[in-house]
């Protein structure tokens, strides 16, 4: 833990005398470890003179903070009510089946991780689009995957 503790401290250092220090830090951490460790939680308490109960709150409010490790890809699915209206369920259902887990969770063999959104505001555009991003920047999908291609709504149609 000490190298991982060094890290974290030197991710703190670099935001000390920011306002607001927390968040940027968070993304920080994020950024270092590709997720945020429990373990590494009450130290940045600690360092920004916080309480654990104000940094947990700020992990668990925003969604876009991992709290265990992601897969190596990360598809991402919009499930807001305009694209629900789409068939956006459809869409995870398909998910569920082709990745053999459920939204929310990581695949077994740790490639795929499946958070849900709720708004990315861009559903006026095209709903129920799916986004991606390699949680490792060397690793990204194979462009014949067939989450390498953005899924307009009208596309929805011709899913299962």
């Amino acid at each position: 833990m000490s190298d991982m503790a060094d890290r974290a401290r030197a991710v703190v250092d670099a935001h000390r005398g920011d306002r607001g220090a927390l968040l940027p830090v968070l993304h920080g951490l994020q950024a270092e470890f590709g997720y945020l460790d429990q373990a590494l939680l009450p130290l940045v308490a600690k360092e920004l003179n916080l309480s654990r109960a104000d940094v947990h709150g700020v992990i668990s409010f925003y969604t876009d903070f991992r709290t265990e490790p992601p897969g190596r890809t990360v598809v991402k699915l919009c499930r807001a009510e305009a694209c629900q209206s789409v068939g956006a369920e459809r869409l995870v259902a398909h998910a569920e089946q082709v990745l053999g887990s459920k939204v929310g969770q990581t695949t077994a063999d740790g490639s795929v991780s499946s958070p849900t959104a709720a708004w990315w505001s861009t559903c006026t555009a095209e709903p129920a689009r799916p986004q991606r991003q390699s949680s490792n920047s060397s690793r990204s999908m194979p462009r014949s995957s067939p989450w390498t291609t953005p899924l307009p709504c009208s596309a929805l149609a011709d899913a299962p």
